[in-house]
């Protein structure tokens, strides 16, 4: 019987910059990876999110409209309609009920980028770099140990920025990391290169690994004790649904340091 094959979707909350690291919204950076098998995703997690979209935001299917999370709670571009209340919220509640139905596992990997300085000074780590290492780690446990396999797909962010991600991840794949072995990798990633796509070629995995990746970087820093509160009331609602969805260390049901990831 062959193998199961997944993807894992990458997006990203803040951004790597070394500066202004004294305000909490420039200090941490977050990364959210949602691992989809890819024949679930075929059949429903894709359809269900198209049909979604079509329903709340009519659209010719030659224009597809992206899920970006800013312009949702601006209610710009496409996203016009959400400026009436009913509207906006017959949306939100459709949307949590698909995000609670899908079947998909979540790997969230926040970094405090002021520590990671105080610390390393000029050797500090790559902030995106360092947070993708840790997702990586994880989601190659995730199908080591299901025996199954996979790759990875992030947003591109272009030029320059998207050649040091691919180096970043050769080196994960052809090195290993500190704690894992080349073979490690090897024997279930399905490609030598991560595959880049920008969000406007209507990817619906990295959509909603848009839409995660900033409640689920709250809750790591709630978690963590560096915020008080998770952010507003759909995120809320956002974060409580994945506590179903956190990848974890299954004989200890365990999501610390498997779903949810501290770096320093």
């Amino acid at each position: 019987m062959p193998a199961k094959r997944y993807r894992i979707y990458i997006d990203e909350s803040g951004d790597h910059a070394f500066n202004k690291l004294d305000q909490p919204d420039k200090r941490y950076l977050g990364l959210s990876g949602i691992i989809i098998e890819t024949e679930h995703y075929r059949t429903h997690f894709f359809p269900q999110l198209e049909s979604l979209k079509q329903k709340h935001f009519p659209h010719n299917p030659d224009e597809p409209v992206i899920l970006h999370r800013t312009d949702i709670i601006n209610s710009k571009g496409s996203f016009w309609r959400l400026r009436d209340l009913r509207a906006k919220d017959d949306f939100d509640n459709e949307l949590l009920v698909f995000l609670k139905n899908q079947s998909y596992h979540v790997i969230t990997a926040v970094i405090d980028k002021k520590a990671n300085v105080e610390r390393h000074g000029p050797a500090a780590f790559h902030p995106y770099h360092h947070c993708l290492t840790a997702i990586l780690e994880r989601y190659c446990g995730f199908l080591n140990y299901f025996h199954a396999e996979g790759d990875v797909m992030v947003e591109s962010r272009g030029g320059r920025e998207d050649h040091q991600i691919k180096e970043a991840y050769q080196t994960v794949y052809v090195s290993g990391t500190q704690f894992r072995t080349p073979e490690y990798f090897q024997r279930v990633l399905t490609t030598k290169e991560i595959k880049l796509k920008q969000k406007t070629t209507n990817i619906a995995g990295l959509q909603i690994a848009d839409l995660l990746a900033y409640p689920s970087k709250q809750e790591v820093l709630v978690c963590e004790g560096r915020i008080s509160e998770p952010g507003e009331i759909f995120g809320k609602q956002v974060v409580e649904i994945l506590q179903g969805k956190y990848n974890k260390k299954i004989s200890q049901d365990r999501i610390e340091g498997y779903g949810r990831i501290f770096l320093k």
